[in-house]
């Protein structure tokens, strides 16, 4: 038999089992909070040229060096130049003292006048003695006599010539000339050093900066493009030191810009980095071999420089222009995010919500990438804010100066994802 308070404890829990069941299929289920709209950055796709450049770092080499030495020894007495100086070809450096070397000369002058007389003497006594021979006045072993002391004299004028040359060379060579045109370095040998012949130290070294080289390595993959495009020399190159900054293009104008009033900044790649006439060349040079320690060819570039702004020994950064791209599309290169499963964009649609677009990039220009495939010409991406954003989640589009402008409509409608509008346009075009 069952016990009654067992019954009625079983009773209890089904009742209150029963009530919370009836309770909880009555209660309405809590509403889902709306989803807060995220401020981004956008800019909308453009088609452009855009040019296919190899970036490197180089140095940049004189066109030539000259060690200026002494080739007679003495004291200096003058130098007619200031350290840094720009020199022309044949403009006196240094004076050494010339009194010894005078005195050599006129010696050596002096010398070849008296072994000059001598010579037209002997040469008459032969002539004399040949006509004597004839008559038989004289023997022939006379004769020869003669002809010997005319043919020693003569030599001896010879040998007096080349000393007096020799004297001359000296003489010359006190007064030190530039052999090149270029620029001075610093100067070591001051008046009343003594010089010598044979010193290995140089008086000054003059580097040639109008024009000059720049020498840079590039991967020894783009060979064949640069042998394509460059085999003959002439393609444009630019040099920036690295203390010169260069003006960017812009990446981050919004699409809203011409609707606050503020007008979108132009995107011009092509353009030269700097204005500075100094900094744009020509390659001029391909090494015939690849280094095969570091998988690069050395190139080198010819740069008029007429303002000196390259310096020998100066680090620069190098862009070798290969071709021009026409008409292809562009995003800035921070609007393209590397996910697990590839390259993507976070397009804004028409109804101003985020939408996920993979996207195809043939490569990066500068802080343009060129898009091949995902996105058409004036879908708007986000350049910023990215990290924050969802398929679907509603955006507010801000401002230059990061206000927020309420989810203004504008731009092209929201794309489906892959193969939409290639980038590629026109056939590259040399440059």
């Amino acid at each position: 038999m069952r016990n009654p308070a067992v019954t009625k404890s079983i009773s209890l829990v089904v009742a209150i089992s029963a009530f919370l069941l009836v309770t909880a299929c009555g209660s309405k289920p809590p509403a889902k909070p709306p989803r807060q709209a995220v401020a981004v950055t956008v800019i909308p796709v453009r088609r452009q040229s855009v040019p296919y450049t190899i970036d490197a770092t180089g140095m940049v080499t004189p066109m030539q060096t000259a060690a200026v030495t002494a080739q007679v020894d003495g004291i200096v007495i003058g130098v007619e130049f200031s350290e840094g100086q720009d020199v022309s070809k044949g403009q006196v450096l240094f004076r050494i003292d010339p009194r010894p070397y005078q005195a050599a000369h006129d010696q050596a002058v002096a010398a070849l006048a008296r072994d000059k007389a001598a010579a037209q003497y002997a040469n008459e006594q032969f002539q004399r003695y040949d006509a004597l021979m004839k008559d038989r006045s004289v023997t022939a072993e006379q004769a020869d006599q003669m002809r010997a002391n005319a043919a020693s004299a003569t030599a001896t004028v010879s040998a007096d010539s080349a000393q007096l040359a020799t004297a001359q060379f000296n003489l010359d060579n006190t007064v030190i000339r530039a052999p090149i045109t270029g620029r001075t370095g610093g100067l070591l040998i001051h008046v009343g050093n003594v010089v010598h012949a044979a010193g290995s130290a140089p008086l000054v070294l003059i580097n040639q900066v109008r024009p000059t080289l720049v020498r840079f390595p590039v991967p020894g993959a783009s060979l064949p493009l640069i042998l394509r495009y460059g085999a003959r020399g002439g393609l444009p190159v630019t040099a920036t030191p690295a203390d010169v900054p260069t003006t960017s293009t812009d990446s981050t104008t919004p699409m809203d810009a011409s609707q606050s009033g503020t007008p979108a900044q132009k995107l011009d790649p092509v353009a030269p980095i700097h204005a500075d006439p100094d900094t744009r060349g020509a390659l001029s040079f391909i090494d015939n071999a690849i280094d095969t320690t570091t998988a690069t060819v050395m190139l080198k570039a010819v740069f008029p420089n007429p303002n000196g702004t390259l310096w020998a020994g100066q680090s620069v950064t190098t862009s070798l222009r290969l071709y021009v791209e026409d008409s292809v599309l562009v995003v800035p290169t921070a609007a393209v995010v590397i996910g697990q499963t590839g390259t993507y964009v976070w397009v804004v649609d028409s109804a101003n919500t985020a939408q996920e677009h993979p996207v195809v990039v043939e490569r990066a220009a500068g802080d343009m990438s060129v898009i091949t495939s995902g996105v058409s010409e004036g879908d708007r991406v986000v350049t910023n804010g990215q990290s924050r954003l969802s398929v679907g989640a509603p955006i507010t589009l801000s401002t230059p100066n990061g206000d927020a402008t309420g989810g203004r409509r504008g731009g092209k409608g929201g794309a489906g994802r892959g193969g939409r509008g290639g980038g590629r346009g026109k056939a590259p075009t040399a440059q």
